[in-house]
């Protein structure tokens, strides 16, 4: 495992609490906090030589580790922050205007009700647009510019947050994030085969 790679953090019940460094891994089993381990790669963290012995540190870290002292986590009433990285991957680099995909410096934020018009900056009210229908749909609403939304906006989940925040996930991890995704939601679909 590449030490680039993110950590999935569980909370003791084993359900996902976001993503921790290798650094901050290895804190954690240092100080007793990592309780078990799920996932099936590791990362061997080569530490410093023992001034006696002569013998090099190491320490094993588990892609996935559940922590002891976070078991009251709201999966409710949970809003994620909204970032035009998490709202471009929520939409799949494609504008929700024309259809089209796009890099990420292509694309934009845009608000369905304009902020002006008494719009929120929610995810219910954003999508990923690419400029040139960001600019011709302009501070006008759906109605007044003409336009259609090609699928319906919405807030992701904590776990769906979880998946759009991942930098390189991998396979495991998201094979665990996953299992607690409903079989309805669109990043379950975007990242399943079949």
């Amino acid at each position: 495992m590449d030490i680039t790679k993110q950590i999935l953090r569980l909370n003791y019940a084993g359900l996902p609490i976001g993503w921790v460094s290798y650094q901050t891994a290895v804190r954690l089993y240092c100080n007793n906090q990592v309780t078990y381990e799920c996932g099936n790669s590791s990362l061997l963290i080569r530490g410093g030589a023992n001034k006696i012995s002569g013998n090099q540190s190491t320490i094993v870290i588990n892609s996935i580790v559940a922590t002891k002292n976070y078991n009251k986590i709201s999966y409710r009433d949970y809003t994620p922050l909204l970032t035009n990285t998490t709202l471009f991957k929520r939409d799949a680099s494609t504008c929700l205007y024309c259809g089209e995909s796009f890099s990420l410096k292509s694309l934009s934020r845009d608000h369905i009700i304009p902020l002006s018009k008494g719009g929120q900056d929610s995810w219910m009210n954003t999508v990923t647009a690419c400029k040139r229908c960001n600019n011709h749909k302009g501070n006008m609403t759906l109605e007044q510019s003409g336009m259609t939304l090609l699928a319906v906006p919405f807030v992701p989940s904590r776990i769906e947050y979880l998946i759009l925040r991942g930098r390189t996930i991998l396979a495991d991890q998201m094979n665990f994030l996953l299992s607690h995704v409903p079989k309805s939601s669109l990043i379950r679909k975007r990242y399943t085969l079949g």
